[in-house]
């Protein structure tokens, strides 16, 4: 299930689990109720941690949000398979005033954190950006390395500007 910041049942989300499947990512249509550009996945659940500590991690999908609540980080949301909106920004902005993105360490997860970090400062707003410095993805890395592993990443967030600075000397596209 999708749940809006109230708690209210929106949408269902689904993923393919073999390899290769398409659609990868299935979300229900758009409605009234339901748009991905201004909803959050697992925000109903992490707005305790939010509103209590002042700070969000934006995750890239699903599975990433699913592990890092049982991993016990409980500030973590992620958008619904699009990248990152104007909508959102001006929904974060609203409850977080340390927002971390962590988004996958390929080539999209990269440059959806450069656009995601533009975003964020045309809505006024100042991120960091995360990298586990491999090619694992957070839930991956999580399951891997664990928790305080994974607070180290998040405590070594970058400004926006050192990220790509950082993306161009490792040679990878799209910094």
């Amino acid at each position: 299930p999708i749940r809006n910041a109230a708690g209210d049942v929106i949408a269902f989300a689904g993923r393919a689990l073999d390899d290769g499947q398409q659609p990868k990512y299935l979300n229900s249509p758009e409605t009234p109720l339901f748009s991905k550009r201004r909803t959050l996945y697992g925000i109903h659940e992490a707005l305790p941690q939010v509103r209590k500590e002042g700070r969000m991690l934006i995750l890239e999908g699903y599975m990433d949000v699913i592990a890092a609540h049982q991993h016990g980080v409980t500030f973590a949301v992620a958008p619904l398979g699009t990248a990152l909106s104007a909508d959102h920004a001006a929904f974060i902005k609203r409850y977080s005033k340390d927002t971390i993105l962590m988004f996958d360490a390929d080539e999209a997860g990269i440059n959806a954190s450069v656009r995601a970090s533009d975003i964020f400062m045309d809505a006024g707003m100042y991120v960091k950006v995360a990298d586990l410095g491999e090619s694992l993805d957070p839930d991956e890395y999580l399951n891997e390395y664990g928790r305080e592993a994974f607070d180290a990443k998040l405590a070594q967030a970058a400004d926006p500007l050192e990220f790509r600075i950082s993306a161009l000397l490792r040679g990878q596209p799209g910094a």
